[in-house]
């Protein structure tokens, strides 16, 4: 059966160029076409369609309204179309938080006549949402508590000088600690909604480092590590080349950039642009597999909902060299799509299959030394 799917954009040349490039592919079939969020939600309640994707910027009622409606009335999968400008960007991460499974980048802008360079990665996501799971869920809000039993987050300074600095201080006194753990994150389809919720229950002086390989086209990662630094004690950055690596700090890789671990002194956070591995750069296999050329570093694996399976060549890696601490695979009954977890549990790679919730609670145990 062909994946149904309702094209909502303002503009009737767009709604023609995503009818047309989906309606190529044998498995799909666009039922109809939607100029604002309002008129999406009354087709979605007669059509019933299996995926919709969603522009962002429309008159009437705009992409987030409409997602947020369609989240809290009828759950569906929804591919977001967006622009590289800051607020589109910023727009985005607030729709993969309200519930969106994914999203596609318009190459130059809401009217882009060049709309086919992205054909390929728009049909594999429509495909990988038509399989995701989808709920009805109450948006995330920021824990009280850094951690059970541990100290309230302390309040954000709003002063000059970045907060995250502060908050190093206020983990390690200015001294540097000797680094021998990491934690190593890889997500895809659904991830910054599970990195909230893996991350954020974290406290400000999480005794390592975290690195994170999230799927998602260039331009957005900025606002994604934005967005979770506001919502986490622990500080988060998007990746820069050179980055010493910190304790109580997460590094998220940029989008179209492979992020790897290097020796030093300390480890050191480098980006290459080398060849995509699997079909992606970032690639987790890739970041998981740089972990080996630093020696004594353990790493803690964890791999998020997402399709495919990267991170199994790299976790299998670590595993043959002995510098695994634990492999964690989220559990299928909280993963917006079964597939890089399912991959790595069927490669026989997992240490820990558990739901989203559980996984702060078991990076917690291992990283600070304590039976699981």
């Amino acid at each position: 059966m062909r994946i149904r799917v309702l094209v909502v954009d303002d503009s009737a040349f767009m709604r023609k160029v995503i009818a047309d490039l989906l309606d190529q592919d044998p498995d799909i079939a666009v039922v109809d076409t939607a100029r604002n969020g309002r008129e999406a939600l009354e087709k979605v309640a007669i059509l019933s369609p299996d995926v919709v994707t969603l522009d962002l910027e429309m008159p009437v009622m705009d992409g987030l309204a409409c997602l947020q409606a369609l989240m809290e009335r009828r759950p569906l999968p929804v591919i977001m179309l967006s622009s590289l400008t800051h607020a589109g960007a910023e727009a985005t991460i607030r729709a993969l938080e309200l519930g969106a499974v994914d999203v596609v980048a318009k190459p130059s802008g809401a009217i882009s006549l060049d709309l086919h360079k992205v054909a390929g990665e728009l049909v594999a996501k429509v495909k990988a949402a038509a399989r995701a799971r989808v709920e009805r869920r109450p948006g995330f809000t920021r824990p009280s508590r850094s951690h059970a039993g541990s100290a309230p987050v302390p309040p954000r300074p709003m002063a000059d000088g970045h907060p995250a600095v502060r908050r190093a201080d206020l983990r390690t006194g200015g001294a540097r600690r000797p680094m021998r753990d990491v934690v190593l994150i890889g997500a895809s389809t659904g991830g910054p909604r599970a990195l909230q919720a893996v991350l954020a229950p974290l406290p400000a002086d999480f005794p390592a480092p975290v690195l994170v390989v999230q799927h998602m086209p260039p331009g957005f990662t900025r606002q994604l590590a934005a967005r979770l630094d506001q919502l986490c004690a622990l500080r988060v950055v998007e990746a820069q080349d050179g980055m010493p690596l910190e304790a109580g700090t997460v590094y998220i890789a940029p989008g179209d950039h492979h992020l790897i671990l290097t020796p030093g002194p300390g480890p050191v956070a480098r980006l290459t642009q080398d060849p995509p591995r699997g079909g992606h750069r970032p690639s987790v296999d890739v970041l998981f597999a740089s972990a080996a050329s630093v020696p004594g570093l353990r790493a803690h694996l964890v791999v998020l909902t997402g399709m495919g399976s990267d991170g199994v060549w790299g976790a299998r890696l670590l595993k043959e060299r002995g510098q695994v601490g634990t492999v964690i695979a989220e559990d299928a009954s909280t993963c917006v799509v079964f597939g890089m977890p399912r991959a790595l549990i069927e490669a026989e790679l997992a240490d820990h299959v558990v739901p989203l919730g559980e996984i702060p609670r078991v990076l917690m145990d291992v990283v600070t030394h304590r039976e699981v």
